[in-house]
């Protein structure tokens, strides 16, 4: 049931991640209108479920809401950035891999987990696919790739940071907390919006003009990113960290492929086949 959920969830992150490379430099005001999004959708949802809900509310779910909001939102920053400056085949798969690897690392040395000696060769694969991607040669026809890849390279790892660290802290919120997933997330998403709103309110023309130009995008984010996230927060109620974060990446495959076949980005093809390779190793990590 587990792997079920962390699969779909893989299809419907790839997705929204097209559409955010598609706007590239919209910013921190393109993250603010799509976790606005989230939080009209789906944060009175939370409401209805608490009061439903038989257990009463602890205040320990507003502090795991708070700092899954500050988490999130270094990331949306992030990795919007990442693709302002960097190609879809290179950001994404170095965001997805280096963020597994770093919380399957921190679960293991800090968490109590085991995933055996398997994981030993999934983590080198990892590395060694990550290497693939973010290494080699320029298209002949531009002349500005090696500047763009290292850029690229860089936002795509400082990605995989901030990955790493809001889920390793889910899966404490989820579990150790026992914050009801829908509650969690609802919570976090209005508190998202919240903490961007003063900058946002700073740029309104900006905000109104990515409202008007990018519409669709700022609704597909905000409606299948929150399902994406929904889905691998209740994988994890049921499953171990070390488990879920290595499976949901089959996203970069998928990305890979809408990199090159879609947006017909530069060394595309190599990029899929090291995105192969980081696969392979998530898969010896899940196996672990």
């Amino acid at each position: 049931m587990a792997l079920s959920l962390v699969l779909v969830a893989a299809v419907v992150h790839a997705v929204w991640n097209f559409s955010a490379k598609r706007v590239g430099r919209g910013g921190a005001e393109f993250v603010f209108l799509y976790y606005t999004v989230s939080a009209i959708v789906f944060a009175p949802a939370a409401v209805v479920f608490l009061v439903l809900e038989p257990e009463r509310p602890h205040w320990t779910w507003l502090l795991a809401a708070l700092v899954t909001a500050a988490l999130h939102v270094a990331y949306g920053i992030v990795l919007q950035r990442g693709y302002a400056v960097g190609d879809l085949s290179l950001v994404y798969p170095l965001a997805r891999g280096t963020g597994p690897l770093l919380s399957v690392l921190v679960a293991v040395l800090f968490l109590g987990e085991h995933p055996g000696p398997p994981g030993l060769v999934g983590a080198l694969l990892v590395i060694t696919g990550v290497l693939v991607v973010s290494t080699g040669a320029p298209a002949a026809d531009d002349a500005s790739s090696p500047a763009r890849r290292r850029a690229g390279v860089f936002y795509g790892v400082l990605t995989g940071v901030t990955i790493a660290g809001y889920t390793l802290w889910d899966a404490h919120s989820v579990t150790a907390l026992a914050v009801p997933p829908l509650v969690y997330f609802g919570s976090g998403a209005l508190a998202q919006s919240l903490l961007l709103a003063p900058y946002a309110l700073c740029n309104k023309p900006q905000v109104t003009r990515l409202w008007r130009d990018h519409r669709r995008e700022v609704l597909t984010i905000g409606l299948l990113s929150p399902v994406a996230y929904l889905l691998v927060l209740f994988a994890l109620r049921i499953a171990p960290v070390s488990l879920v974060a290595p499976a949901r990446e089959l996203s970069i495959v998928l990305g890979g492929l809408a990199a090159w076949r879609v947006l017909g980005e530069t060394n595309a093809v190599r990029r899929l086949a090291g995105s192969l390779v980081v696969l392979a190793g998530i898969a010896a990590i899940a196996m672990a």
